[in-house]
């Protein structure tokens, strides 16, 4: 079975920046469809951004839209999620999830459809 690994995450001032990636091993990379939730304490865990495949179709939650970008690099098997302009609402453990059925969409956003998960990485924003 593959394995997803975060890093990146941090403690970061309101209106900061930070870069987390996911780094896949014992996965044909290109076969997934990947994207990141959060859960925060005492929330469910939430759709933050999808991505297929090859990178071409991305898909945003509205509370990150604009200020958020996914990205990969299926030659290194990464993903990257850059977060701009942080807000303390976005304070929460990010997670990177696989999907090996529909590596073709980027919208899937429940993550009772993604088969394969990360540790998570803490992200907090904070004055």
């Amino acid at each position: 079975h593959g394995q997803l690994v975060e890093s990146g995450g941090g403690t970061v001032q309101p209106g900061g920046s930070l870069t987390l990636s996911c780094v896949a091993s014992g996965f044909n990379f290109r076969n997934l469809a990947m994207a990141w939730f959060r859960q925060a304490p005492g929330k469910e865990r939430e759709f933050v951004a999808a991505i297929n495949w090859s990178g071409a179709l991305t898909n945003y939650a509205d509370a990150v839209k604009g200020r958020f970008t996914i990205s990969r690099d299926n030659d290194k098997s990464t993903m990257d999620l850059q977060m701009t302009g942080l807000i303390v609402e976005d304070t929460a453990v990010y997670h990177c999830a696989a999907e090996s059925w529909n590596p073709t969409t980027a919208r899937l956003t429940n993550p009772s459809q993604y088969d394969s998960w990360g540790q998570g990485t803490q992200v907090t924003v904070s004055s």
